[in-house]
C-alpha cells in the first residue's frame, strides 16, 4: 500500500509542478508547433509557409476560455487542410482534396493541464486594443439570408465551411466559431486580418462595419443552433 501511495504521489508531481508554473506547461506542451510571440512583419510571405501550427501570442484575444479547455482534452480539426493549405490540399475539378495523412493529429492534454494551459493562454492579449476598438454587438438574422450573404454575396464558402457538408477546405471551419472566438475577436479579425497576422493568408474584407456585423452575426445565428 505504501508503494502504491508513493507511486501515484510520483505520477502527480509533473501535473501539480505544471499547475504551479502554467506559463512553463504552454511553452513545454504547445511552443513546438505554435508561436508564442509575434511573427515579423519583415519575414515575408515564407513566414507563412514554415508554420507548423496557428499562432497563440494573443490566445487572450482570441479564444473562450472554456471551449479552449475543453478542446485541448478532446482536440478536432479546425483547419481541414492544415495552417498552410497549399502544402496539404490539391485542386480538382470537384474542389480542394485534402490528404489526412499528411495532417499529424494534435495531441490531448490531461485536464488538469488543459485547465492550467487555457489560463496561461488567456492571458495573452496584446492585440487588446484591437478588441476594444471593435463595435461590434450581438444581433439576429434569418439563417437563409446569413447563408446566401456567407455564400453567394461575400464568397466565404470559397475557403470555409459554414457546415460540416459546405464549404471550402482552405481554411477554418466556421460552423464552430461562435463557440471558440470570442465575438468582438470576430468582427475584429474579419474587418482587417493583417491587423492581428500580417501574413494571414485571409484577403481584405474591404467592408463596412455594418456588413463585417452581418457576417458575425450568421456565425452566432448557426453556433447557437447546434
Amino acid at each position: 500500500m505504501k508503494h502504491l501511495l508513493l507511486v501515484g504521489f510520483t505520477l502527480s508531481l509533473p501535473l501539480a509542478a505544471h499547475a504551479a508554473d502554467p506559463a512553463a506547461l504552454v511553452q513545454e506542451k504547445c511552443a513546438g508547433c505554435h508561436a508564442l510571440a509575434a511573427p515579423d512583419a519583415a519575414a515575408g510571405p515564407a513566414e507563412r509557409a514554415q508554420r507548423k501550427a496557428p499562432p497563440l501570442h494573443y490566445a487572450g484575444n482570441k479564444f473562450r476560455r472554456d471551449w479552449l479547455a475543453a478542446w485541448l482534452q478532446k482536440p478536432v480539426r479546425i483547419r481541414p487542410a492544415g495552417v498552410f493549405p497549399p502544402a496539404h490540399a490539391q485542386s480538382t475539378p470537384k474542389g480542394d482534396v485534402v490528404d489526412p495523412a499528411a495532417l499529424p493529429p494534435h495531441p490531448a492534454l490531461a485536464a488538469a493541464e488543459a485547465e492550467a494551459a487555457a489560463d496561461h493562454l488567456m492571458t495573452l492579449k496584446p492585440l487588446e486594443k484591437l478588441v476594444e476598438a471593435d463595435r461590434y454587438e450581438p444581433g439576429g438574422i434569418a439563417l437563409r439570408m446569413g447563408q446566401m450573404n456567407f455564400g453567394k454575396f461575400k464568397g466565404c464558402d470559397g475557403c470555409h465551411q459554414d457546415t460540416p457538408e459546405r464549404g471550402g477546405v482552405s481554411g477554418p471551419e466556421l460552423y464552430t466559431a461562435w463557440q471558440r472566438l470570442q465575438p468582438k475577436f470576430i468582427s475584429a479579425y474579419i474587418g482587417n486580418p493583417a491587423a492581428w497576422d500580417p501574413h494571414s493568408m485571409m484577403p481584405g474584407a474591404e467592408m463596412n462595419a455594418d456588413n463585417v456585423h452581418k457576417l458575425v452575426n450568421y456565425l452566432k445565428a448557426i453556433g447557437e443552433k447546434q
